[in-house]
C-alpha cells in the first residue's frame, strides 16, 4: 500500500459520501448504487480485496445508511488493518 493508493482510496470515498448525501434528498434512482459500484471497485483496485469492504458494499443498499459516512469509515479501518498487518511482518 503506497501513500498515493492510500491518499486516493481516502479521495474516492469521501467524495462518494459527500456526493449520497448531496444527492440524496433528490431521490434519484439507482444514483446511490452506482456511486456504491464504482466506490466498491475503485477501492478493491487501490487498496486489494478486504472482507470489510463486502459489508459496506450492503449496508450502502439500505435507504439511510448512504447518509453516514460508510465508505470514508471502511477504507479507515481497512488502511489501519493492513498497516498494523505490515508491521507485525518483518
Amino acid at each position: 500500500m503506497s501513500p498515493g493508493r492510500v491518499r486516493l482510496a481516502y479521495a474516492v470515498a469521501i467524495a462518494t459520501d459527500v456526493l449520497q448525501f448531496a444527492l440524496g434528498p433528490f431521490g434519484w434512482p439507482l444514483v446511490d448504487e452506482i456511486l456504491d459500484v464504482i466506490a466498491a471497485a475503485v477501492t478493491w483496485k487501490l487498496l486489494g480485496f478486504h472482507p470489510l469492504l463486502l459489508p459496506t458494499f450492503i449496508l450502502e443498499a439500505l435507504p439511510v445508511a448512504d447518509l453516514l459516512p460508510t465508505w470514508t469509515g471502511c477504507v479507515a479501518l481497512v488502511v489501519s488493518m493492513r498497516r498494523k498487518q505490515m508491521r507485525r511482518v518483518p
